[in-house]
């Protein structure tokens, strides 16, 4: 056998219509002529034939019978094979070529015919392979291309969470730095973050505003939450470290803490613009102090006109200066501070903000208690 000629099977239990067809193919092909189904099985235990052509009708076990032993054996089952008949019967090639047979030849045999058309199914199952062949191929690079696509990712998700541990830190920092201007022992920030996540969650659970949260990324509202006062960095020490009560013209100084803090991230907006993160931080900085019946600060705003997010920083930012201290006052209990705010529903506080406040506030307390 030539190693690099391909290998035929003929079965059949006519000698003659074996010797015809081996005489028709040897010069092209290695052929192997077998007189039976039970041979056939025998030879394929050595060689691996690219076509077997395979009598239909043959005593003992005949060519449908066989296809099924074929197709069902794992080394043999993607052999192609071409069925040789004698009969026009439809029904027989229906079922052969719903065996998985690709082709019926009719005896007797034709030699020419036989070899192109032999020609003909070597060539298709040879791009076939090819084709699977390059199919394989371009799985394992598409493979390899989505394993790099991977490691890229996990690599910018890693660097991104960098980048984002480093952002905290500085803003962080930088609302530390406020707070220990402030003249305050330190927690605000932390504990006002908890506190506006608790009251999303009251919210939340009493189905207030659920269209208007509906999109909001509360991490990041969360960590733009801690540059509400920054514009307190630009408010004189005499004003703000001040241990009693500010007088008028004092005071009108403080508010302009609200000013100072846009105009910072306003600035910082101009080199990145398009910032979710600061749109969030620019909402709290400049409606944390406005009140719902329209007597806050910069603006006057009332109501709903007073963006959402502000509208719950004005709670938490009241409830945690009630109830901690400060050097020109004590500390309120936690059962004090509470109807205060109460007090002031429909006129510091929405109401519905103050009703989600009572659904949750143990859980203010608990934060209040620990200083998270």
């Amino acid at each position: 056998m030539d190693e690099g000629r391909t290998t035929v099977m003929v079965v059949d239990d006519n000698l003659a219509n074996l010797k015809v067809a081996k005489l028709a193919l040897m010069r092209a092909y290695d052929v192997f002529t077998v007189p039976s189904a039970a041979k056939m099985f025998e030879v394929l235990g050595r060689i691996r034939p690219q076509l077997i052509l395979l009598d239909i009708a043959m005593p003992d076990m005949g060519g449908l019978d066989a296809m099924r032993a074929l197709k069902s054996g794992p080394a043999t089952k993607d052999i192609p094979v071409v069925f040789l008949t004698a009969t026009t019967d439809p029904e027989n090639e229906l079922e052969g070529l719903a065996l998985g047979a690709i082709d019926y030849i009719p005896k007797p045999i034709v030699p020419q015919l036989l070899l192109k058309r032999v020609e003909l199914h070597l060539t298709v199952e040879s791009q076939r392979r090819r084709l699977e062949e390059q199919a394989a191929t371009l799985n394992a690079n598409a493979r390899e291309i989505q394993s790099l696509n991977e490691n890229l990712q996990r690599l910018v998700e890693n660097k991104t969470r960098d980048v984002l541990k480093l952002q905290n830190a500085i803003l962080r920092g930088m609302a530390d730095m406020v707070e220990a201007r402030d003249g305050v022992a330190g927690g605000h920030i932390s504990r006002t973050q908890r506190f506006i996540w608790e009251l999303i969650n009251g919210l939340e659970a009493m189905d207030l505003y659920r269209d208007e949260m509906r999109g909001w990324d509360t991490n990041l509202m969360l960590e733009s939450s801690q540059l509400h006062d920054l514009g307190k960095i630009a408010v004189p020490d005499s004003i703000l470290r001040k241990p009693g009560a500010l007088s008028p013209q004092e005071f009108e100084e403080m508010k302009k803490h609200v000013e100072y803090g846009v105009s910072i991230i306003e600035r910082i907006e101009s080199e990145v613009p398009g910032s979710d993160f600061l749109k969030y931080a620019k909402i709290f900085a400049k409606t944390h102090h406005e009140k719902w019946d329209g007597s806050g600060y910069p603006h006057g705003l009332a109501g709903c006109g007073i963006p959402l997010p502000g509208r719950i920083l004005a709670l938490a930012d009241v409830y945690d200066a009630l109830t901690s201290s400060r050097p020109y006052k004590d500390a309120l209990p936690h059962a004090e501070a509470v109807g205060v705010i109460q007090g002031e529903r429909g006129r510091h506080f929405d109401p519905a903000i103050v009703d989600a406040f009572e659904h949750v506030a143990d859980w203010f307390a608990l934060a209040a208690s620990t200083g998270r």
